[in-house]
């Protein structure tokens, strides 16, 4: 069984040869925190393109990342301000929407409930990402669909539980090794546990 999380490596490589938009996790610390914040939060920033991506360094979670001295030069999911737009007026700055995101995680549950390393990074993420969206209404802004990737060694069996508190996060649909996806059959992140087993077909050889 590999060390740590499974690589997204090929689905960003696919999803850029396909011209779609990908954001990847930037983990930077708060300038003034307080007793209440972490001392660093993630946002989520884009990739310019795939010379881009392979031009990422790990991280010390051996996460590709972008170079802090970039982050300027890119968007932003939670429209942070960057350097050349403090001048600027906040009230025309616009957050980056997302329509998926791929969520890491040590374990998985058959809720769809998720154990990540514990940092909080993802879900204090998402909480923000919905302050953003609840601040902007528009049609268009929805909050993502949330998918986790699991060896079949990460998910527990039915009647055990990861522990999860109220912040925690539940994942729409996991993906797990076997080729078989658990999806929840209803729209509640916080209290939905009915969940669905579905089959990818395999690709003819």
């Amino acid at each position: 069984m590999p060390q740590g999380e499974l690589s997204t490596r090929s689905i960003v490589t696919e999803a850029l040869r396909n011209d779609k938009e990908v954001y990847v996790p930037y983990i930077h610390k708060i300038a003034q925190p307080t007793k209440e914040s972490p001392a660093s939060v993630m946002d989520m920033v884009a990739l310019h393109s795939q010379e881009d991506f392979e031009g990422l360094q790990p991280d010390p979670w051996g996460i590709p990342t972008p170079d802090e001295h970039s982050i300027s030069h890119r968007k932003c999911c939670l429209g942070q301000q960057r350097p050349e737009q403090k001048s600027a007026d906040r009230s025309e700055e616009k957050s980056e929407t997302l329509e998926i995101v791929i969520m890491p995680g040590m374990a998985f549950d058959q809720k769809l409930d998720r154990l990540g390393h514990g940092k909080g990074y993802y879900d204090r993420f998402l909480a923000q990402y919905q302050r953003s969206l609840e601040n902007n209404p528009r049609p268009e802004n929805q909050m993502p669909f949330l998918v986790g990737l699991a060896l079949e060694e990460q998910i527990l069996p039915e009647g055990q539980e990861v522990p999860t508190n109220a912040s925690d996060w539940r994942l729409d649909a996991l993906i797990a090794g076997h080729q078989a996806v658990r999806r929840r059959k209803l729209h509640d992140r916080k209290g939905c546990h009915e969940c669905q087993e579905l089959q990818i077909p395999r690709n003819p050889e």
